[in-house]
């Protein structure tokens, strides 16, 4: 028999179709998983079978890995393992390529060659929507490290590990909020970059264009602890959102909606401004002085932005289908924890729910880091497989 350690998802990830094992014997077992939630009774929803593209530089691929490979080698290791190595490129034969972006011949040739992997990966499998994720998961899958065991660490700041979520408001709008803390965590270039596009890749997949949740992740150390969620008057929501930094123009909620409809440089906001622009009120999180470090689904506050400074992170998934969040949460976590002074290490966050009476009606602890063990025999899988 074998066992699958499954640490991103809940039940949903099981109509994953992949299945690793460290056994030499059993290392890839395609559709055995998933032909057996389906012959449980459970159907997968068509809309998993769309498969995300994830670009990665090859070089820095390699050097995660910690072999290099030939192009024909590594599409070799992807469809073994179960993903498609889709096209292999560049920053400049893509502009040469596109039909949409027009560029001279001097801003082309100042683009880079270096070569970029399009990688297709099941849309169930978002642990596989970033670097950190694919080449950890190759590394398991060659045997070359064992699947890493994630520690939910004792809170070291009572404050700032307390969210407290004003029910009779934010039901209203969108009634559900995840968080987690990462510490010491070190950045650079290229592990910022990754972390956003994480968030990205999320937000347009599971996220579902942010409408079921958001992710929010901010620099710890620049605001304070106890958090509130809460929903508030647009007009009543004042703050310099991060996208007017350098400016530090301030907006109150109503008006901030308007200026991403209409400003041009803020086009990549505006499909997200339906989602709450007609709610009497705006979803909103704050710290112990009233700084707003959110307003989701839209905007991340300017003062509690990332930089590579960072050291501390506290994320916050605000959200309409809890489930979902707790899959979001947990993958933000497994992928950018191995980079925290202890690797693969969390700290976790109370929620509590309090009525108008200021009274706790309910509350759980997050990140769940959800776990799981998937026993079959050899023969039964054989039958799957063929």
């Amino acid at each position: 028999s074998y066992s699958y350690y499954d640490i991103i998802s809940a039940p949903e990830r099981a109509t994953t179709g992949q299945i690793l094992d460290t056994n030499p014997n059993i290392k890839l077992l395609t559709h055995s998983l998933w032909a057996l939630h389906s012959l449980s009774g459970n159907n997968i929803p068509s809309e998993t079978l769309t498969m995300p593209t994830v670009s990665v530089e090859r070089a820095a691929l390699f050097a995660h890995i910690g072999r290099t490979f030939t192009d024909e080698e590594f599409d070799e290791l992807c469809f073994e393992f179960g993903v498609e190595l889709d096209e292999i490129t560049s920053e400049r034969e893509e502009a040469t390529k596109s039909s949409t972006v027009k560029l001279n011949k001097q801003q082309i040739a100042a683009l880079s060659e270096e070569v970029i992997y399009k990688i297709d990966v099941p849309a169930n499998r978002y642990d596989l929507l970033c670097i950190e994720g694919i080449c950890r998961s190759l590394r398991v899958f060659l045997g070359e490290m064992e699947a890493p065991t994630y520690e939910i660490l004792k809170a070291t700041d009572e404050k700032s590990s307390t969210m407290t979520v004003i029910q009779s408001s934010t039901a209203t709008i969108r009634p559900f909020v995840v968080c987690a803390i990462l510490r010491d965590v070190t950045f650079d270039t290229a592990r910022y970059k990754s972390f956003i596009e994480l968030q990205d890749q999320l937000h347009r997949n599971l996220c579902r264009q942010r409408t079921l949740v958001a992710i929010g992740t901010h620099d710890l150390d620049s605001v304070k602890g106890p958090f509130v969620y809460d929903a508030r008057a647009p007009k009543d929501i004042k703050f310099v959102p991060l996208t007017h930094t350098d400016e530090e123009r301030e907006f109150n909620g109503a008006s901030l909606m308007e200026h991403y409809e209409t400003d041009a440089s803020c086009k990549h906001l505006k499909p997200y401004v339906p989602i709450i622009k007609d709610s009497p009120l705006y979803p909103v999180v704050l710290d112990s002085e009233e700084t707003i470090l959110s307003l989701p689904p839209i905007i991340n506050g300017s003062k509690s932005r990332i930089t590579l400074n960072t050291k501390s992170v506290f994320i916050e998934c605000t959200a309409t289908d809890l489930t979902k969040a707790n899959i979001v949460l947990d993958t933000v976590v497994a992928m950018f924890s191995e980079y925290a002074a202890t690797p693969f290490s969390v700290e976790p966050v109370t929620v509590s729910y309090v009525n108008d009476a200021n009274k706790v009606v309910k509350s759980y602890v997050t990140p769940q880091m959800y776990t799981r063990k998937e026993t079959a025999s050899v023969k039964f899988v054989n039958s799957l497989i063929g």
